[in-house]
């Protein structure tokens, strides 16, 4: 089969693999009919890639046919047609119980010292071979793939993959008062959902902060209020001209939905490159225990929220040595939620508004609908925001 296979920083190629096949009575094997392309990926291209190997098979949001399944996955038949949240989780253990699939005690990396294993991420979770191909094999297939009906277009219910179960559950754990406010840090495909789901689900003002003028007119359609990042001479003008609009105390909650390649972070970004760029015997365990993150969004959410506010973060940490300002966080008695989201606990909470009517706007969330043979171009594309590119599809 063709599938994206990392090769080295800013080097993803589109190369023939084996075919998966069925290893365990719990596998399922899937035709993928569609496969995103989301800003995690972009972390793997970048900065994370001490943790890669040649070869690696990419991408964490496919849907897809199921064409074959094992004997111990009972309600999944051949044809069905579904999508498969981007952790691996058993459904049985005590932290899947508990609505923590992506803390799945069968799945966990222990090795690594983490959390469940997700498809197409780094040997930190797991090396799993990902869903930017033709065919996924599909682990714990008992829990993790969502049926979803025919007759809808595949984009109807591809982002219960990755981006809604994401972009919900930091609405979730931001805690919004109803009728209250929330900023959200970053408009790409996660910070642009959120910033739907708080207004669907009771937000009276929802304010979003970026860069990218395509991104920022997007949001803007939908009825958020958008400051562009460079119409202000620093972070403090930032927050100032927010607080105005909030009574001068701040939003309630603020949504971090950037990570760890903000702007305005010359030094750690030139520490994550220059690990990159070591040999990777090197790289990896200097990684593990030095790595620190371009942190300025992070820290602009805890100048932003209001006192006694709440920090939720989506956006991607991988630092190990990352200084905080904790006499700040502590006076200011914020309260910070974050983590990987944990899919199957949100999906039942949004098929509802996976509708004709479309109230999140995902039918037409896409910017970009590539076949899979263009990845190279498509994360070309989406690393350097060129062409509008917000939201990439691709199709094997």
């Amino acid at each position: 089969m063709r599938a994206v296979t990392w090769q080295g920083k800013r080097d993803v190629r589109v190369e023939s693999v084996p075919d998966p096949r069925i290893e365990e009575p719990t596998d399922a094997v899937i035709r993928v009919t569609s496969t995103g392309l989301c800003g995690s990926d972009l972390h793997l291209y970048e900065v994370l890639t001490p943790f890669m190997t040649p070869g690696d098979i990419l991408g964490h949001e496919p849907m897809g046919i199921v064409e074959e399944v094992g004997p111990g996955v009972p309600d999944l038949a051949v044809g069905d047609r579904v999508v498969v949240p981007f952790q691996i989780a058993c459904g049985n253990c005590w932290m899947c119980l508990n609505s923590l699939p992506t803390q799945c005690e069968t799945t966990q990396v222990t090795g690594e010292g983490m959390g469940a294993a997700l498809f197409g991420y780094t040997r930190l979770y797991g090396a799993v071979p990902g869903g930017q191909a033709e065919y996924l094999r599909i682990p714990q297939a008992q829990f993790g793939p969502i049926k979803v009906p025919e007759g809808p277009p595949d984009d109807r219910f591809l982002y219960l993959s990755d981006v809604l179960p994401t972009a919900w559950q930091a609405v979730a754990y931001a805690d919004i008062p109803q009728g209250g406010s929330i900023a959200v840090l970053g408009l790409g495909p996660i910070g642009d959902m959120a910033c739907r789901i708080a207004q669907v689900r009771g937000a009276g003002r929802v304010f979003g902060v970026d860069l990218v003028p395509d991104r920022l007119r997007r949001a803007e359609a939908r009825g958020v209020e958008t400051y562009d990042l460079r119409a202000f001479d620093s972070e403090k003008e930032l927050v100032a001209a927010i607080r105005d609009q909030t009574d001068g105390r701040g939003p309630d909650a603020v949504i971090d939905a950037v990570g760890t390649e903000a702007h305005g972070s010359a030094v750690a970004r030139l520490v994550q490159n220059t690990a990159a760029l070591l040999p990777r015997k090197l790289s990896g365990p200097m990684s593990e225990r030095f790595s620190v993150d371009r942190l300025a969004a992070l820290h602009t959410a805890i100048d932003l929220v209001r006192r006694g506010g709440t920090i939720s973060l989506s956006g991607v940490y991988g630092g190990m040595a990352d200084p905080l300002p904790m006499l700040t966080m502590f006076d200011k008695q914020l309260q910070i939620r974050m983590g990987q989201a944990n899919v199957r606990r949100w999906t039942d909470d949004i098929l509802p508004y996976l509708t004709d009517e479309d109230p999140l706007g995902v039918d037409d969330f896409a910017t970009h609908r590539l076949p899979l043979d263009d990845a190279p171009r498509a994360y070309e594309m989406f690393q350097h925001k060129r062409d509008g590119a917000v939201k990439v599809v691709m199709q094997p």
